[in-house]
């Protein structure tokens, strides 16, 4: 059941949602069915020149890959064509280990070619922090985005019951706390675990099947040059 403006306003009453900032915005941006969420300043981009792959069994890549970027406020942030780029939300949010939510992004940045989220549209109950946005402008022109701008809208769902271990709870949880644009940290799966270990161990077949061990009691071969009769 998606929450209404009524239910929003008693759930940040009693702590179940809460929308942290510095000036406590979010106040006046709650709507009928959700509530509008502003976009941070700080991004981060991708270096293209520098890696010519992004492998999730390589960490340093990740951290080689992104540079951060702080916009001064009032400055704008350029989106250039076909780029994509992580933004962060400017509130904090904390939802209860109850609810769930759901990012959309604003139908008025739809309408300049600007995408909020390529598949990140799901909040986990128990979840806090600021959500990373992951931008693309699919527009042809460059788009400039404002600090401080509603940027997305979240709508929360109560769910049948209250998690029995919630996002801040799940030991496997890699976002939990974040505040600035967080890159990928897919690395950390236990699957690519795995998969590690697996590539590690046909590196080790592999070696033990290329040099064979010599067996006991076979004579060595002669040295070169000295094949001759003494």
């Amino acid at each position: 059941m998606i929450l209404s403006d009524v239910d929003i306003r008693k759930k940040i009453e009693t702590g179940d949602i809460t929308l942290d900032s510095a000036d406590n915005g979010h106040h006046n941006n709650i709507n009928a069915s959700s509530v509008d969420i502003r976009l941070g300043k700080s991004f981060k981009i991708y270096n293209h020149t520098h890696l010519a792959i992004l492998d999730p069994l390589n960490l340093e890549t990740f951290h080689q890959a992104t540079k951060l970027i702080e916009v001064d406020e009032g400055d704008a942030f350029i989106v250039q064509p076909g780029e994509f780029v992580l933004g962060v939300t400017m509130e904090t949010i904390g939802i209860g280990d109850d609810l769930v939510a759901r990012v959309e992004g604003r139908s008025s940045l739809g309408r300049l070619g600007i995408i909020i989220h390529s598949t990140a549209g799901f909040v986990d109950a128990g979840f806090k922090g600021t959500i990373t946005l992951e931008i693309t402008n699919i527009n042809r022109m460059p788009v400039a985005l404002y600090p401080g701008m509603r940027v997305c809208q979240l709508a929360f769902e109560e769910m049948s019951s209250a998690a029995s271990i919630p996002y801040s709870k799940k030991g496997t949880s890699k976002y939990q706390g974040q505040q600035l644009p967080q890159e990928s940290k897919l690395y950390a799966d236990p699957e690519f675990h795995e998969i590690l270990l697996r590539r590690r161990q046909r590196r080790v077949d592999s070696m033990a099947t290329a040099t064979p061990a010599t067996p006991a009691g076979t004579p060595a071969a002669p040295h070169e040059g000295n094949t001759g009769s003494l």
